[in-house]
């Protein structure tokens, strides 16, 4: 369950250019809808096809995803230990492995329900958090709300919150013991070694 919520985060940033105009809260419902119509009339991406849910993955979520700012929040006081080169690192490994997080995820979804919630956004603002709701059958509903920002090409997602956990902070602290471990350069193995032997599973 949890994994296909982290999906739902990211998937909903599709790359368009009528998409980079749109207000955040009508962003988040117009993709969202859109992304999930694929999902829902895919046989193959239900079925598990890793090719194709990693090729969308990597098609509607990376280029509206302000991975760099995802990887400092995640390192939090430790980021200011991390050279430019290192920091670098750090991201694409931590991207590698959302990205293969959102794959599996995609495949996991079942008609769950989406609540979009009114939002209130501040004229100039450029800082917006979009609350939405899911509701699933013969369980509360799961609060997943999304932090924006804006940028020059459109509004990009820094972090989410999945039940109220955020998706950055879960991760720091196990970044912090890496870290107090082996280092960041530690870290970066750790994350290697994760990323490697998610493409050794999908590979059987």
């Amino acid at each position: 369950m949890k994994h296909w919520l982290n999906l739902l985060a990211a998937l909903f940033f599709t790359a368009s250019v009528a998409a980079a105009d749109l207000p955040p809260d009508q962003l988040v419902k117009d993709v969202t809808n859109e992304v999930l119509d694929i999902v829902r009339q895919d046989k193959d991406i239900q079925s598990g096809n890793t090719k194709k849910t990693l090729a969308l993955v990597e098609t509607k979520v990376l280029p509206h995803f302000n991975f760099t700012r995802m990887t400092q929040l995640a390192l939090g006081k430790e980021a200011r230990k991390a050279s430019p080169e290192q920091l670098a690192a750090l991201t694409e490994e931590f991207r590698t492995l959302l990205v293969r997080t959102y794959s599996k995820a995609l495949t996991e979804y079942r008609d769950q329900q989406i609540v979009f919630k009114p939002t209130k956004i501040e004229a100039g603002a450029t800082d917006v958090k979009v609350r939405t709701e899911i509701k699933q059958s013969g369980g509360k509903p799961i609060s997943l709300d999304y932090y924006l920002e804006k940028q020059p090409a459109g509004w990009k997602v820094y972090d989410v919150e999945v039940g109220g956990v955020s998706l950055v902070t879960n991760y720091r602290a196990s970044f912090a013991q890496e870290i107090q471990a082996g280092g960041i350069d530690g870290l970066i193995k750790s994350l290697q070694a994760k990323n490697k032997s998610g493409e050794a599973a999908k590979s059987k």
